[in-house]
């Protein structure tokens, strides 16, 4: 008796707090039909997108009302009210998110009356249920059904506040949009980098190299050993022109990701930090081609540049002289892990390199978390989707 007494408590809690939404929701449509009225009139049609975000965050406030009862999360799918009034206009209207937020509204109106239902139940139910459970030992009939009631809350407004496929496929196609104009960001970067790089300094030296062996051909036949020097200096420079011509190669595309794949492109890397690092592998081939099956080129090379830039960070921010590396692959895709023990504090605003950390990771759908508080550790966790 005493444990359906406190379900029952914790179901009047819930159905209290959907009343509270209910009524909430009574005297908003009161707003909702001023501004409908208003935007005809062409005299509040910019209070609409602010009227609709308003919808939002009273489904939201649902939406967590429901997730705290069932203990299961109702995903959000919603577009962005962004940009001039008119732009702002036509997604407040069109987005499907809010079509089911407003159909969720209206019948809202509906069942908004359960609550209502469970005041009787109280003194019947500790009546009946006191005597029939209390003193006969039998199950409780009564206040049972108060928390029926708010299961049957929670099961129509999670069945309305579900996004809709239309809804979700808008909201993909939003994100991918974000998600190219990241990736073509990214991309122009980095050809102005290696752009930049060819111009001041294989290009410089290329030209130098052309007008020393230039020199040197005109000094060959009056001074011998001066066009000899010349000569060996324009081969110094061809050798300089060459390592850097290496560099710029690498930072496109390392080879030593094709030659020995991502641990061993990894382990090199992390050889060369400057730092104490430790690499762990799971499920991935090494080196030696043992181990599990190789990720995709572009998600190998996106996790290679994903550790590089996070241990050039750990190196010159952090402090530490440790670092860890994890790779492992998971039933959806690639997952690196970086760790340092340095100060923390990592700003994304900073120029640490995290922002075209983001972009290079989103290119291919992927995800990326950063966790740094001051004092430290510094953690940053990609998750890379592919097919194995």
């Amino acid at each position: 008796m005493r444990k359906t007494v406190w379900q029952a408590a914790r179901a009047t809690f819930q159905l209290a707090k959907a009343a509270v939404l209910a009524f909430g929701s009574i005297i908003f449509i009161t707003v909702l039909l001023i501004t409908a009225t208003a935007t005809l009139a062409v005299v509040g049609a910019g209070l609409l997108p602010e009227t609709v975000l308003l919808i939002r965050r009273i489904a939201g406030a649902k939406r967590r009302q429901v997730a705290g009862w069932t203990g299961r999360e109702i995903p959000e799918a919603y577009q962005t009210i962004t940009g001039p009034l008119r732009e702002r206009l036509r997604t407040a209207t069109r987005d499907p998110g809010t079509h089911a937020d407003l159909l969720w509204m209206v019948a809202y109106y509906g069942y908004g009356f359960l609550p209502c239902l469970m005041l009787p139940l109280w003194p019947l139910g500790l009546l009946v249920d006191g005597v029939w459970s209390g003193l006969l030992g039998r199950e409780a009939v009564i206040l049972p059904l108060i928390s029926r009631l708010a299961d049957l809350d929670a099961a129509w407004s999670q069945s309305l506040l579900k996004p809709s496929p239309k809804a979700q496929l808008a909201v993909r196609v939003e994100e991918l949009t974000q998600t190219r104009a990241g990736a073509v960001a990214a991309h122009g970067a980095e050809l102005r980098r290696i752009e930049r790089d060819l111009h001041d300094g294989t290009q410089a030296r290329l030209v130098s190299l052309s007008m020393r062996i230039g020199l040197a051909k005109r000094e060959y036949d009056r001074d011998p050993e001066a066009a000899r020097r010349l000569l060996e200096d324009a081969q110094d420079q061809a050798e300089e022109a060459l390592t850097e011509l290496r560099h710029v190669v690498r930072g496109i595309h390392p080879p030593i990701l094709t030659d020995r794949g991502l641990a061993g492109a990894v382990r090199a890397l992390a050889a060369s930090s400057g730092l104490d690092v430790t690499v762990a592998v799971d499920g991935l081939e090494d080196g030696a081609g043992e181990g599990g099956p190789r990720a995709p080129a572009a998600v190998e090379a996106a996790a290679y540049f994903v550790v590089a830039e996070a241990l050039t960070n750990a190196a010159k921010h952090s402090g530490s002289e440790r670092a860890e590396v994890r790779l492992a692959r998971a039933p959806t895709g690639l997952r690196v892990r970086v760790r340092d023990e340095g100060r923390g504090g990592a700003d994304e605003s900073g120029g640490s390199g995290l922002l075209g950390m983001r972009r290079r990771v989103a290119a291919l759908d992927g995800t990326v978390g950063v966790t740094s508080p001051v004092g430290g550790p510094t953690v940053i966790e990609v998750e890379l989707p592919c097919v194995w």
